[in-house]
């Protein structure tokens, strides 16, 4: 197993393309389940997250393969309706084949799924949603095993103690768009995601309103056909680079932003004292100041995003005074918290909270990667760090960032793999 040397200290300046986004991907790439008509996805991020779902996709019995930043999901049927535990174990996405399924075949059998260790997930919202659909539930020996003679639209209400999910808000419309009659989804998630995939599904002949707002309207259709369709820029690596040009002093030109994206972000860093530079789809990020300590709260879109507080917490752990981060999402979201502090960062959690006091510098030191969004935040913390910092277990970190050491290299970081 590889792990990722940083030698730290180094101002990154230039350029830098952000690709497609991984949590629009996944379940778009899912739903190419629901016709047997061709569907050509573009901007497809290589990940390992991306080459999962592609397996899970060829054992259901599709045709898919990946070249050159697009999928291309041939002519051909799902036979299999059984997702089995050892691909939906290793990603957590990989679980929204429940609703593509169930409304292909009428029946779907998925493992409980997997992915980043960081607190409790349940897969309750989902199963709610499917089961309102009409589809029979059951849980076997770690699989969730779904029937439905006939699924019927409903109106529903989907929100749980953390708020709105994603992923079962996806799940849900990908079954209710061959439902019949209207499925009507309140407090839905309204992440540009959840968008996209709206977009792709109408593309593909569903009748779909309101997503990107809290209640989503679908009207079922009999049958979907193919289409074509270019995944949007992924916001949380365009967050990271921008975090990745401050923590390291630097002067970064982000391509490929869509900055009504990032507006919590933004409006953080404004607090911060940072000028961002925006013009045609790019955002230029050039530190002048010190930045100052600001407060956070993650919530659901458009509030500030869970996957973006671990990144912040290593920049907040730089800025003089106290920042506090609350994690309303994934309250035990926190695991990154000991390894920056391994690093000379002082931060002491508290609940749901972590108050960061900032510090003059980090220091180089052996960490370890908990999750994908942690793996991201000792890599910034690393870049800006005194000395060596390796990084072990960064196959968390291919999970969600395409070609990031190349990324990196280009704009003039001191970072490489050795075996462990």
């Amino acid at each position: 197993m590889d792990k990722l040397v940083i030698e730290g200290t180094v101002k990154l300046n230039g350029e830098v393309t952000i690709s497609g986004s991984k949590n629009s991907v996944l379940p778009i790439m899912a739903a190419t389940l629901l016709t047997d008509e061709p569907c050509v996805i573009k901007n497809v991020p290589h990940l390992r997250d991306t080459n999962t779902m592609l397996k899970i996709l060829r054992s259901l019995g599709k045709s898919a393969e990946f070249d050159k930043g697009t999928v291309v999901v041939s002519r051909s049927k799902a036979t299999n309706y059984i997702a089995d535990y050892k691909l939906v174990s290793t990603m957590r996405a990989s679980f929204c084949v429940l609703g593509p399924l169930l409304g292909k075949l009428k029946k779907a059998k998925v493992s409980l799924p997997g992915g980043c260790v960081i607190g409790v997930r349940p897969v309750d919202l989902h199963l709610k949603g499917i089961k309102a659909l009409g589809a029979d539930i059951s849980v076997e020996a770690g699989y969730v095993v779904a029937t439905a003679n006939k699924l019927k639209g409903k109106h529903m209400y989907l929100g749980g103690v953390y708020g709105s999910s994603v992923l079962a808000t996806g799940n849900v419309m990908m079954a209710a768009v061959v439902a019949e009659g209207t499925t009507v989804i309140e407090s839905a998630a309204c992440e540009p995601e959840v968008y996209d995939l709206a977009e792709f599904l109408i593309k593909m002949g569903a009748k779909i309103k309101g997503h990107g707002t809290p209640t989503i309207e679908i009207e079922g259709v009999k049958n979907l056909h193919g289409a074509t369709h270019t995944i949007i820029p992924d916001r949380i690596e365009a967050g990271t680079f921008i975090l990745a040009a401050l923590i390291t002093r630097g002067d970064i030109l982000i391509k490929n932003v869509l900055f009504q994206h990032l507006g919590a972000l933004i409006d953080k860093l404004d607090e911060a004292g940072v000028n961002l530079i925006r013009s045609n789809g790019s955002i230029r990020v050039r530190y002048k100041k010190q930045l100052k300590p600001v407060n956070i709260v993650t919530l659901p879109y458009p509030g500030f995003p869970t996957d973006m507080q671990a990144q912040m917490m290593s920049v907040m752990s730089l800025t003089p005074g106290i920042s506090v981060v609350t994690e309303k999402i994934y309250p035990d979201r926190f695991m990154h918290v000991s390894e920056l502090n391994r690093m000379g960062a002082r931060i002491q959690r508290e609940g749901p909270h972590a108050i960061v006091e900032g510090v003059k510098a980090l220091s180089g030191a052996p960490v370890m990667a908990s999750d994908l969004r942690a793996s991201a935040c000792l890599v910034l913390a690393g870049l800006a760090a005194k000395g060596k910092t390796s990084i072990s277990r960064i196959y968390h970190l291919e999970r969600g960032y395409e070609n990031v050491e190349a990324k990196l290299r280009a704009l003039g970081a001191r970072i490489g793999r050795e075996k462990e």
